[in-house]
């Protein structure tokens, strides 16, 4: 049985479609929880118990891929330490920090633009060429994403009165956006390597921010509350997310792989008006419309 077993599990993990699926409803699903404990969880602790409780449960499988993968990933650390940096320490905590001044379908629905994102980082980073049609797109698909900023009101845009929570949740959505451009540069090492690596790193370099919070008057707080929310984070929107988009990002390419993140306005409606009782607006339907418009103009190909 087991020799049949592994040839099934490598199949299943080579199929792009499920691993495109399954990031945006853990991500969704982590901007909803971030909203419903906003008020007893602390951001900082929340991202760095995620991560330091998801490299302790990645460990035992990664170990024995860690001895042969120790070579490759100490000769590029430059790159393992800023993929650690945007993907693990910055984007979460970012998040989780916008989310206690922002709903939880602004979050999601500002994480749709990562597609088109990704696409200009890919251009900024690599030179990868954009052609009119995604230039377009990008344009596009950016307005959607300023429409939900302004929550429909140009005047915000003009005023500059944003609201902090989504001026954090687009640092995150940056953040994450130079991250997966950033994957082609990653060392050749196993997946579980990898996000063990790069989990410890991120939460190493929340530490001294964590215990700044704590010590600010805001510690972690021992209830189911918070420890339910520190084990769900941990084990799927961290370890299943990041294994399967980081997979995804290996077969498909950065641009192509990015493109799932337009399913998220899909899951986390659903999920923040079942479990949190938000209510949809005008001005999220044409967000999301321009933000679909745009990334169907900008990944779609030319036929040759």
């Amino acid at each position: 049985m087991s020799d049949n077993a592994t040839p099934a599990r490598r199949r299943l993990f080579d199929q792009a479609w499920l691993l495109m699926m399954l990031p945006p409803l853990f991500w969704s699903s982590n901007a909803v929880l971030g909203r419903a404990v906003s008020g007893e969880v602390p951001p900082v602790g929340l991202a760095f118990w995620r991560w330091t409780l998801g490299m302790l449960l990645v460990l035992p499988f990664a170990w024995r891929h860690l001895r042969h993968d120790a070579r490759a990933l100490a000769k590029q650390w430059p790159v393992v330490l800023l993929l650690s940096a945007l993907g693990i320490a910055v984007f979460n905590t970012f998040l989780y920090v916008g989310l206690h001044t922002t709903t939880a379908l602004n979050a999601v629905m500002m994480q749709s633009s990562m597609p088109v994102l990704i696409v200009l980082m890919s251009l900024a980073l690599f030179g990868d060429r954009v052609t009119p049609r995604q230039g377009v797109g990008i344009a596009v698909s950016l307005a959607g994403a300023l429409t939900l900023i302004a929550r429909g009101d140009p005047a915000v845009l003009i005023g500059l009165q944003l609201a902090a929570g989504d001026l954090w949740v687009l640092a995150a959505v940056l953040g994450y956006a130079a991250y997966t451009a950033l994957l082609r540069r990653r060392p050749a090492v196993h997946g579980l390597s990898f996000i063990a690596v790069t989990f410890a790193g991120g939460a190493a370099m929340l530490l001294p921010f964590y215990l700044w919070e704590s010590v600010g008057g805001n510690p972690m707080p021992i209830t189911p509350t918070a420890l339910g929310a520190v084990a769900y984070v941990a084990l799927f929107p961290s370890i299943a997310a990041y294994l399967c988009f980081n997979r995804a990002v290996a077969l498909v390419g950065a641009n192509t792989a990015g493109m799932c993140i337009h399913l998220m306005p899909v899951f986390g409606s659903v999920l923040a008006i079942l479990f949190l009782g938000e209510q949809p607006h005008l001005y999220h339907a044409a967000g999301i419309g321009l933000i679909a418009a745009g990334i169907l103009l900008a990944t779609r190909r030319t036929k040759t």
